[in-house]
């Protein structure tokens, strides 16, 4: 099936086709033309399907000419980020249009935004609180609202923004459409639909819980003092184009962006303590492969769409599984292969099997080898330096795979995976896979529970214990001399 086939115009097929895309993903397919028969919806899906596109293409199909009485259609975002990223989409998909669009959200001023507002945006993409400031403030009335698009419900549920988000519902004409995105739908969800909804279509793409079977999966158990070396090891020993490293606090995300830029990665921060113009530097920054990582807090797990983010690593293991979900998604988006490493301290077992029971999936464990799991200090190997540390990034020309063994990788008969390094069987339950790299190991393989099957990768195990865990007033055990600061050019793809 083609764009043209589903019954959108001229114009907005040449923006599809100028953006790159040459045919619809699932939630297109089956969200456009319910959209643009007038029907409210439920949308569930998998981050990075193209939700996005799903409900900007028919919107501006529908939209037609520009009209100056107000504001036509209402798109509301749980981040400024999302909020961001959904107006740019707007922008690429309505540039062969008449269209106008306003952009609110906190962490700046007033003053363009209330202009946008005044000279007649049909469309509005906001965040919860600045959007209730214009209302409240009279500066925004939604008298002549045709479409109102509630995107990352969930989110916005997880922030709890849902009070405001049903006083917004409230104010808005009842003779309208709604449009309800969500990665997944609980039954805290279900109440709000059946408040702001009538009669939806209702469409799932994907397994709820379920994560991207292009996204090979691995746990590193460490101590919590060798953490951060291990962070910087896997980065020395890892081609990638582009790292999100996820942390659970805002300070956490600081002290490790700081340790890297003292280590001589190219360093973005993304959390909400940020400013607004920090903020965007940063993601805009990563896009543009102005940055090779980016650490952040969980703002940056939610619909974030960065093209050519090779590998996501867990610095901090979520707060929750669904959390985990979320993370991982920012990698092997559309299709594309991508990594996820979630580092484990040995009191945290419990916290990972609790993420393997919710995306009925083994994990597997491996270790770095040439690591030292049990000194006290890390040091840099022999004769180390700038030359053997590019030994180890590929040419971002090159084709993904560099630095890694060949062999049949992929998709196993029968429902399983394969490991990337070589073919692996397929058997009753999960499978027992070879390790994805030489010099990545793994350890203490444990039997896997009947209602698992594998991640791409082996099987997994017991995080080693005896340890305890060092607090953040620890000394940094991982302090390396006189080593040149090296900077190299990435591929760039692309509260209120």
């Amino acid at each position: 099936m083609s764009f043209e086939t589903l019954g959108l115009h001229t114009s907005i097929v040449r923006a599809v086709v100028a953006k790159g895309y040459t045919a619809p993903s699932p939630i297109q397919e089956q969200a456009i033309p319910v959209v643009l028969a007038g029907r409210d919806l439920i949308a569930s899906a998998q981050t990075g399907t193209g939700k996005t596109a799903a409900f900007a293409l028919p919107i501006l199909n529908r939209l037609g000419p520009h009209k100056a009485a107000g504001p036509r259609v209402l798109v509301l975002e749980p981040t400024r980020e999302l909020a961001a990223q959904v107006d740019e989409a707007f922008a690429e998909f309505g540039q062969f249009t008449d269209t106008r669009r306003a952009l609110l959200h906190g962490g700046v001023g007033y003053g363009k935004q209330r202009s946008d507002v005044r000279a007649g945006a049909d469309i509005v993409v906001a965040t919860v609180g600045r959007l209730m400031d214009f209302l409240q403030e009279r500066a925004l009335r939604l008298d002549h609202l045709e479409v109102l698009v509630l995107d990352e419900v969930d989110r916005m549920l997880d922030m709890g923004f849902i009070n405001d988000v049903k006083k917004i519902v409230a104010m808005c004409p009842v003779k309208r459409q709604t449009l309800f995105f969500s990665a997944t739908v609980p039954p805290e969800i279900e109440a709000i639909a059946r408040f702001a909804l009538k009669n939806p279509e209702r469409i799932s793409i994907g397994r709820q819980r379920s994560v991207n079977e292009s996204v090979t999966h691995a746990i590193y158990p460490v101590p919590m003092h060798l953490k951060f070396p291990l962070l910087l090891a896997l980065l020395e020993k890892t081609d990638f184009h582009s790292v999100i490293v996820f942390t659970r606090t805002k300070h956490g995300a600081d002290k490790i962006a700081k340790k890297l830029k003292s280590e001589g990665h190219c360093v973005a921060v993304l959390h909400g303590n940020r400013s607004q113009g920090q903020r965007k530097d940063a993601l805009t920054g990563f896009k543009e492969g102005r940055y090779e990582v980016m650490v952040a807090t969980d703002i940056a797990a939610r619909g974030l769409d960065v093209a050519g983010v090779t590998h996501v690593i867990n610095y901090d293991i979520p707060g929750t599984p669904d959390d985990y979900v979320h993370r991982i998604g920012r990698t092997g988006r559309a299709a594309a292969e991508g990594d996820a490493f979630t580092l484990m301290s040995p009191d945290q077992t419990g916290e990972v099997r609790a993420i393997e029971r919710f995306i009925k999936a083994t994990i597997p464990q491996l270790q770095l080898e040439g690591f030292d799991y049990k000194a006290k200090a890390i040091a840099p190997a022999a004769g180390a330096g700038q030359g053997d540390r590019e030994s180890h990034f590929r040419d971002p020309r090159a084709p993904r795979g560099g630095g890694r063994s060949s062999g049949g990788g992929g998709r196993a008969p029968g429902g399983g995976f394969a490991a990337r390094s070589g073919p692996a069987t397929q058997a009753s339950g999960p499978v027992s896979l070879p390790p994805r790299r030489a010099d990545h190991q793994q350890v203490d393989a444990r039997p896997s529970r009947d209602e698992r099957a594998p991640i791409p990768g082996t099987t997994g195990g017991k995080g080693s214990g005896g340890q305890q865990r060092d607090k953040d007033r620890a000394p940094n055990p991982f302090v390396q001399k006189g080593r040149p600061g090296a900077h190299w050019q990435t591929r760039g793809d692309g509260r209120r």
